[in-house]
């Protein structure tokens, strides 16, 4: 990934809860959490802390509480993600992912449909291949 550390699973769903509320405390945070997440205040502190340290959020005081926002763009997280995931799983080739997703999930018809006006769309860009 770009400059950053990858995510782990539970540092993603805090980071999204951010992102959903633009800033947050802890305590937001752990609003935020589905009930069936056991997780405590403390737990969720350690996320976001660590998320600032790999340089997705940044904190500002606000009274005894602070407050996170993030310094990462959702679009680039996930765009940073999706490449690393390529190039461990694919060495960094789209096209076998593409045909796993399609052949493993299937698609309906609305799907593939949706699908070919893409295709054709980038086919008929400027400088496609």
């Amino acid at each position: 990934m770009a400059d950053r550390p990858a995510l782990s699973r539970a540092e993603m769903e805090v980071a999204r809860i951010v992102w959903t509320l633009r800033e947050a405390t802890v305590r937001q945070v752990l609003d935020n959490l589905p009930e069936t997440r056991d997780i405590n205040y403390k737990t969720v502190q350690t996320f976001l802390r660590r998320l600032e340290a790999k340089g997705y959020l940044s904190s500002r005081r606000d009274g005894r509480s602070l407050i996170y926002t993030a310094d990462a763009r959702p679009r680039q997280v996930i765009r940073d993600t999706v490449r690393d995931f390529l190039n461990r799983l694919f060495n960094g080739e789209p096209l076998p992912l593409v045909e796993h997703l399609i052949r493993d999930q299937g698609l309906e018809k609305a799907d593939i449909s949706q699908l070919r006006a893409l295709l054709n769309e980038m086919e008929s860009q400027p400088g496609s291949k």
